[in-house]
């Protein structure tokens, strides 16, 4: 029989939830989301780059508005929060996080700042929106890493688990 479907065999004391079922969707939704927010939140900063250097109502800048509203509103928004509700309902899978390891709050911490990048993103398109961007493009191209950088403690805490 050893092609056979074997199930999971759990503790007598520990019921299986509905989130032990989905958790394969669940986590591969997750997982989804995760790479359609992060290439928003690498490539619009990008757009700020080349948009910077756009004259004001010129056709190139107001090109550049339509796609950075439609990268945030169409994609980097509906994702950052499939990825924050696909997030939860990983984390309150039973038995999935050891609340007392510090990994978590780390991890936890990075999507936060995520999410704040995420906010300043959409207040600058705003700005560019309304020509009243007073940034230059290395700025942009600076800020364009910290998401790189946020991702790097984040996959570490979640695959090494270093504390």
């Amino acid at each position: 029989m050893s092609g056979e479907f074997q199930p999971m065999r759990l503790p007598e004391h520990r019921r299986v939830s509905w989130l032990d079922l989905a958790y394969p969707w669940i986590k591969s939704a997750h997982l989804i989301s995760v790479i359609a927010w992060m290439a928003g939140l690498l490539y619009l900063p990008r757009l700020y780059v080349y948009h910077a250097d756009a004259p004001p109502g010129s056709v190139q800048s107001e090109t550049f508005k339509v796609m950075e509203r439609r990268l945030l509103r169409g994609i980097m928004n509906p994702a950052m929060i499939a990825t924050l509700i696909l997030g939860a309902a990983l984390a309150a899978t039973p038995g999935l996080v050891d609340w007392s390891r510090g990994w978590i709050w780390v991890k936890l911490a990075s999507v936060a700042g995520l999410s704040l990048y995420h906010h300043r993103l959409a207040r600058w398109r705003k700005e560019f929106a309304a020509d009243r961007n007073v940034r230059r493009p290395r700025f942009y191209r600076f800020m364009n890493e910290v998401p790189t950088l946020i991702l790097i403690v984040i996959v570490v805490m979640v695959v090494a688990k270093p504390f």
